[in-house]
C-alpha cells in the first residue's frame, strides 16, 4: 500500500506513545483478535502494534463509542443521535423503528466530524451508519461531488446507491453509480451532471479517472470504503493507491467491514487521520437468530442431498452457493430439469443478466438463486431464508458473510453447510473461527436415496443443457467477437434437453438436432 504522508506518521507515533499507558488493558483484545487470524508469528507483532495504534482512540473516544448504560441506549431513537429533522422523518417513513448498535455507535462519532472504523457482523446496518452522516453533512453544506463510496461487487454498489436514494429522496439527492460491465459513455455523462453521491468499483472508477478529460475528485468530502477487506483480498490494491492519490487530504473516511484483517490494518494507517473504532463485535460472529447446521455426506450424493433439503424446506427462499462460475450453472440447470425455480448469478454473466437474476429472485418470480461468492456481501434480500453453502468457503471468513444473506435486521434464518469427505479441514477452520461447534442437520437416508434415480437424469440432462450453451457460445464468438455467449448467461432458455432425450432415439437425431438449431 501507499506510505504514509509525514503529518500521518506523526499522528501513529503520537498515538504510540500515548497507547503505552493502556497497553495493558488491550492486551487481552489484542490476544483474541490475533489468535483467530491464520498468520505467523512474525506478521503479529505488526498488528498489535496497529491494534494497539487505533484503540487509542477507544480511550480518547471514550463513552461516546462504548456506551455503558443499557438503559439510556435502548432508548435511543434517531433524533437522539443529532440527526437533522429530515433525515430522521425519511428513516420513519422507510420503518427505521430505532437505530442498530452499530448505527447507534457510529453516527455521532461522524456527526463530530472524526474518521470512523465500523466493524460489526454482516446484517447490522453499516450502509445507515454511513449513509445517515453522510446526507447530515451534504445538508449542512450542499455541494457536488461530496462523497466517494468504494464498493467491491457491482451489485452492491447498486443497493448502496438504493438506499442513497430512499434515504435523501426528500433532499434531492443524486446518485451515480460506475460499476464495470456497463457503458463507460454512459457512466461519463451521468458523471458530467455533477452528482452529489458517487458509488463506485475501484477498477472502473481509475478506468474514468485515466481516460475521462476534466473529471476529478479534488472537491470530494467524505471516502466510504464498505467492505474494506473484500476490496482488498480482490487485489484492488494498486486502485486503491491510484484513488488515495487524487483525493484531497482534507476530507474525512469511514472504513466499514464485518472482519478485520492484516491488509485492513495496513490501509486504514494509510488513509485515516485518527480514528475512532467503533466495534459491535470484536469476535468474527454471526447473529444470533441464525441457526447453523453442517450435514456430512459423501461427494457422490451431494445432488440428491441438496435436492431433498430443497423439498423439504419447500416453500422457503434459498440461496445457494457454489465455488464456480461453471457449478452454479450446472447445479441451476439441474434443479430446473426437476422442476424447480432456480436461478444462477456468477461473475461471467453480463452485468444486465447479473441485475435482472437478481431482480428476479428480490421480486420472489424465482425461489431459489444460485450464486458465486460474488452475491456474499452485504446483498441485502429480506426474505432469503435459508442459505445453503452447497459447496464449502475456502476462506473461513467468507463462510460469515454468506451466511449473513440471511437472519438480517432482527430476523430468523437457516444455513446449512455441505461437508464432504474432502472438506473436512475447511469445516474445522470455520468451526474454529466462529468459537463452536455446530450441530448436525438430520436427514432420512432411505428418502434421500428414493430420489436418486431422478437427480441422475437430471444431472444427464443439466450436462447436454451446458453443452449446447457452450458450443452457442462458441458458435456466436466466431460471428460476434465480445458478445459470446451474452443470450445463453442466465441459462433460462434452456428447457428443451429432456424432450431431446425422448425423441432424439439415437446420436443421428441428436445430430439432426444440432444442424437444425445451427440453420
Amino acid at each position: 500500500m501507499s506510505t504514509t504522508s509525514e503529518d500521518e506518521e506523526n499522528v501513529v507515533s503520537g498515538e504510540e506513545e500515548e497507547e503505552e499507558l493502556d497497553e495493558e488493558q488491550e492486551d487481552s483484545d489484542i490476544g483474541e483478535e490475533e489468535q483467530e487470524d491464520e498468520s505467523n508469528a512474525e506478521s503479529e507483532n505488526d498488528d498489535e502494534d496497529v491494534n494497539q495504534k487505533v484503540s487509542k482512540n477507544q480511550a480518547n473516544g471514550g463513552d461516546a463509542v462504548n456506551g455503558n448504560d443499557d438503559k439510556a441506549e435502548k432508548d435511543l431513537s434517531w433524533k437522539d443521535l443529532g440527526l437533522n429533522e429530515t433525515l430522521v422523518k425519511a428513516c420513519e417513513e422507510l420503518k427505521w423503528k430505532a437505530p442498530s448498535k452499530i448505527q447507534k455507535e457510529a453516527i455521532p462519532v461522524a456527526l463530530q466530524g472524526k474518521d470512523v472504523i465500523g466493524l460489526a457482523e454482516t446484517g447490522s446496518g453499516k450502509t445507515g451508519a454511513f449513509a445517515l452522516p453522510i446526507l447530515h453533512a451534504l445538508l449542512e453544506n450542499p455541494q457536488r461531488y461530496f462523497a466517494l463510496i468504494l464498493t467491491p461487487t457491482r451489485e452492491l454498489a447498486f443497493q448502496i446507491s438504493e438506499q442513497f436514494e430512499a434515504l435523501g429522496s426528500s433532499i434531492g439527492v443524486k446518485c451515480c453509480v460506475v460499476v464495470g460491465g456497463m457503458d463507460m459513455v454512459s457512466q461519463a455523462l451521468q458523471l458530467g451532471k455533477k452528482p452529489h453521491i458517487i458509488i463506485v468499483t475501484p477498477g472502473r472508477l481509475v478506468d474514468h479517472l485515466e481516460n475521462l478529460k476534466g473529471f476529478n475528485l479534488k472537491a470530494i468530502k467524505y471516502l466510504v470504503m464498505d467492505e474494506a477487506d473484500r476490496i482488498l483480498n480482490m487485489d484492488f490494491e494498486v486502485e486503491l493507491d491510484k484513488i488515495l492519490k487524487v483525493l484531497p487530504k482534507e476530507r474525512r473516511t469511514f472504513l466499514f467491514s464485518a472482519t478485520m484483517t492484516k491488509k485492513v490494518k495496513k490501509l486504514q494507517r494509510a488513509s485515516l487521520k485518527d480514528p475512532v473504532k467503533v466495534e459491535v463485535s470484536n469476535k468474527y460472529q454471526t447473529v444470533e437468530q441464525l441457526q447453523q447446521y453442517y450435514i456430512f455426506i459423501p461427494v457422490k450424493y451431494k445432488d440428491v442431498y441438496l435436492v431433498h433439503i430443497l423439498n423439504e424446506l419447500a416453500g422457503n427462499s434459498f440461496m445457494i452457493f457454489c465455488s464456480t462460475c461453471n457449478n452454479t450453472v450446472k447445479t441451476a440447470l439441474m434443479l430446473r430439469a426437476l422442476g424447480l425455480a432456480a436461478i444462477p448469478l456468477h461473475g461471467q454473466m453480463s452485468q444486465n443478466k447479473r441485475l435482472a437474476a437478481l431482480n428476479k429472485f428480490k421480486a420472489k418470480n424465482r425461489s431459489i438463486l444460485i450464486s458465486t461468492d460474488v452475491a456474499s456481501r452485504g446483498l441485502d434480500i429480506p426474505h432469503v431464508d435459508v442459505v445453503l453453502n452447497f459447496d464449502i468457503p475456502t476462506h473461513s471468513k467468507d463462510y460469515i458473510h454468506r451466511v449473513g444473506r440471511t437472519a438480517r435486521a432482527g430476523r430468523s434464518g437457516k444455513a446449512i453447510t455441505f461437508v464432504t469427505q474432502y472438506d473436512v479441514e475447511l469445516y474445522q477452520r470455520i468451526e474454529h473461527l466462529l468459537g463452536k461447534q455446530l450441530p448436525l442437520y438430520k436427514c432420512e437416508e432411505d428418502e434421500v436415496m428414493a430420489l436418486q434415480e431422478r437427480v441422475s437424469e437430471a444431472q444427464r440432462t443439466a450436462k447436454l443443457e451446458l453443452k449446447d450453451i457452450e458450443e452457442s457460445k462458441g458458435a456466436k464468438g466466431r460471428f460476434k467477437k465480445g458478445a459470446a455467449g451474452d443470450d445463453f448467461d442466465d441459462s433460462e432458455q434452456f428447457t428443451g434437453a429432456r424432450k431431446r432425450l425422448k425423441t432424439g432415439g439415437g446420436g443421428g437425431g441428436k445430430n439432426n438436432w444440432k444442424k437444425a438449431k445451427r440453420k
